[in-house]
């Protein structure tokens, strides 16, 4: 009993810290911008945030922190402890920009933790995978849609972060998902993802990838307006008549 008791306990660090350790690989062209969610345990809300490089975790560099949010140099912290999601974005970048990147949640008088990492690689030319924008909005009931484009082998898939994946259709929390891809030139395709009948809760954040690569996108989805219900009227009322 003992035993088994011990080898559950190995089993369930190693699937803790699998889990903190798992990075993410994000590609941006040069001169471009990246913004990156961080999502946090709720125990953390009231602690400081902070965006550190290096590729040793041991001499991380900090570069931003959510207790001075103001940009510092190229990075900038926003802190949403609502959502429990920290974002930092990066601008202008540059090819020696590209480095491992680490979330941190500092804890007073003991050790930081660690709660993603992302290698960022910055390329002269068109990234493996990337999106038109990293910000798409919705309303409740409608639909958006996202188009990723990438040249980089292996299956394009459509996650919600923290959450499950969708290769070609299915649902996300109950939202239709549905992806379909159309060959470009220089062996380039474009997935086009969309998420039909929206609900409120699926304003969050979420992932193409393929391969090794990922692009998060954040998807905020707002309820209808009084003008816009009107429009809608509006709308049925002069061509529904005329069928």
């Amino acid at each position: 009993m003992a035993l088994h008791l011990s080898l559950l306990l190995l089993l369930l660090l190693f699937l803790i810290l699998y889990r903190v350790s798992a990075g993410m690989y994000v590609s941006v062209q040069a001169g471009g911008s990246i913004t990156i969610p961080c999502h946090y345990d709720q125990y953390y809300i009231n602690h400081v945030k902070y965006w550190c490089k290096g590729y040793d975790w041991n001499s991380c560099s900090s570069l931003v922190r959510s207790d001075h949010p103001k940009s510092s140099g190229n990075a900038s912290i926003s802190d949403d402890i609502n959502q429990r999601v920290f974002t930092v974005t990066m601008t202008d970048l540059e090819q020696e920009d590209s480095m491992t990147y680490r979330c941190v949640v500092e804890i007073n008088g003991g050790s930081d933790i660690m709660i993603q990492w992302f290698y960022l690689y910055v390329t002269p030319g068109t990234p493996g995978l990337y999106v038109d924008q990293q910000e798409v909005t919705g309303v409740e009931g409608g639909s958006v849609t996202v188009r990723c484009y990438y040249s980089n082998s292996g299956d394009i898939k459509w996650c919600r972060m923290g959450g499950d994946c969708v290769s070609y259709s299915g649902t996300l929390h109950g939202t239709s998902v549905t992806l379909k891809d159309i060959s470009l030139a220089n062996n380039r395709t474009v997935s086009t993802v969309t998420m039909s009948g929206l609900k409120m809760e699926n304003t969050d954040w979420y992932w193409c990838e393929v391969g090794e690569l990922e692009m998060p996108v954040h998807i905020t989805v707002s309820q209808h307006t009084a003008t816009q219900i009107i429009t809608a009227i509006s709308k049925y009322i002069m061509f529904g008549s005329q069928k």
